[in-house]
């Protein structure tokens, strides 16, 4: 597949002087095991853009909130750039559809697979530092770290049933419970159905694949009726 770096670029809102960064952030091991020694991987990108995000990040959160002990700023951190939080970060900027994968990789959904695209968003991080210093990689990561974090922290962590629950308990004569609606398929490929209820009101429906899932997106469900951001 050929790749448009100019329009990458765009997307980056970056301009490479060494576009040979970007080509490697872009080339995954499969790709470039086909390639043999023409091609280097992103591998080796990604172990320094790891670094280089963590340092952006916790500069950003040490300096933004003086208050927060050093066990909330390392949970808080690791929230903002766990492979969850990077991959919607790659998809927000269509990384997936720059990717050099190797034949294999492509026909079995590599391109969309959520460990290459955030190992990727980390390989691109690298390669802007490289190439435009450590001011350009802190530029293009702070696109994607909120301004202001969620008053919440669970909504942060992904535990909304938790923070569901914080948001109920203002409220001490309201009751929540989970319940088990249905649960279809096959023993090793079950999918189950959960509702919130608040005072026997159903607030909010998950589905997933274990009820612990379900029951975490009925809770995201029921925190976003009520106007609380979960992304």
């Amino acid at each position: 597949m050929e790749v448009s770096l100019t329009e990458l670029e765009e997307l980056l809102q970056y301009r490479f002087q060494n576009p040979e960064y970007l080509h490697e952030a872009l080339s995954h091991s499969s790709y470039a095991n086909e390639k043999k020694k023409t091609r280097r991987s992103n591998e080796r990108l990604e172990f320094l853009g790891d670094s280089v995000l963590s340092v952006v990040v916790s500069q950003y959160l040490f300096l933004h909130y003086p208050d927060l002990p050093e066990g909330e700023l390392t949970k808080i951190r690791a929230a903002l750039v766990c492979e969850k939080s990077l991959h919607k970060f790659a998809l927000r900027i269509r990384l997936g559809d720059f990717l050099l994968l190797g034949k294999g990789e492509e026909h079995t959904g590599g391109r969309e697979r959520p460990s290459i695209l955030a190992d990727a968003f980390e390989a691109v991080i690298a390669a802007i530092y490289l190439d435009g210093g450590l001011e350009a990689a802190r530029k293009h990561i702070m696109r994607f770290i909120p301004e202001k974090l969620p008053e919440n922290r669970a909504v942060l962590f992904g535990d909304y049933k938790t923070a569901l629950q914080e948001v109920i308990q203002r409220n001490p004569e309201e009751n929540v419970e989970y319940v088990l609606v249905s649960d279809a398929g096959p023993d090793h490929n079950k999918t189950f159905t959960v509702e919130v209820q608040l005072n026997t009101n159903v607030i909010g429906t998950g589905v997933g694949k274990s009820k612990k899932e379900a029951e975490q997106l009925a809770a995201k469900e029921a925190l976003e009726l009520m106007g609380i951001e979960t992304e």
